[in-house]
Formats: C-alpha cells, sequence, structure tokens
C-alpha cells in the first residue's frame, strides 16, 4: 500500500485545531478519521473514507480521492476560502461551495 500524492494539496479550517494541509490520500483518511466534526459524517464523509482508501489500495486515483474528499470538506464548511451557500430546500442547511474545485 502506497500513499497517494494530490496534485495540489487541500487546506482545510479545522474548528479545534486551526488550519491542515492535507496532501495525500492517507492524510486525508487520517483527518477524516480522527478530526472530522461528529455531525459531519454523512454520506460524502463515508464516500470519501471508501475514495481514500481504495485509492491507497490501487482501486481509485488521486485525483478521485481529491475530488471526494473536497466534497466531504466544502460540505462541513472546512475548505480554506470556501463560501458557505443553502442547500436547496432544507432551510438552515449550508454547504461549502468553491470557484475552480476539482
Amino acid at each position: 500500500m502506497a500513499d497517494i500524492m494530490f496534485t495540489e494539496p487541500v487546506i482545510l479550517r479545522m474548528p479545534h485545531t486551526g488550519f491542515r494541509k492535507v496532501a495525500t490520500s492517507f492524510e486525508a483518511l487520517e483527518c477524516l478519521e480522527h478530526e472530522w466534526p461528529d455531525w459531519a459524517r454523512g454520506r460524502r464523509w463515508r464516500n470519501a473514507v471508501a475514495a481514500c482508501r481504495d485509492a491507497l489500495d490501487g482501486w481509485r486515483s488521486a485525483k478521485e480521492a481529491r475530488r471526494s474528499f473536497m466534497k466531504a470538506a466544502m460540505r462541513a464548511g472546512l475548505v480554506q476560502g470556501a463560501r458557505r451557500t443553502r442547500v436547496r430546500g432544507t432551510p438552515g442547511s449550508c454547504q461549502g461551495i468553491s470557484a475552480g474545485v476539482q
């Protein structure tokens, strides 16, 4: 099992620890499993965990793992520089959206 480098690191704003740079599938998986807010462990979080594990096992590309990780991070509002917008049809719910995200 080899660590898979992302083409571009993801900078997160973690609630209790501050900023965190995630540059590999292993770092993303570690962040998802140990530092992710409990309230944000939904479908996108589960998809990101699976994608990062699959990338480490050679079943998915680094691009797929990063994309899934970014979706989970944006949903949780952790992406540095992302703006938060309402999810259609659910008042009070927010999800992060960032221009130029792969």
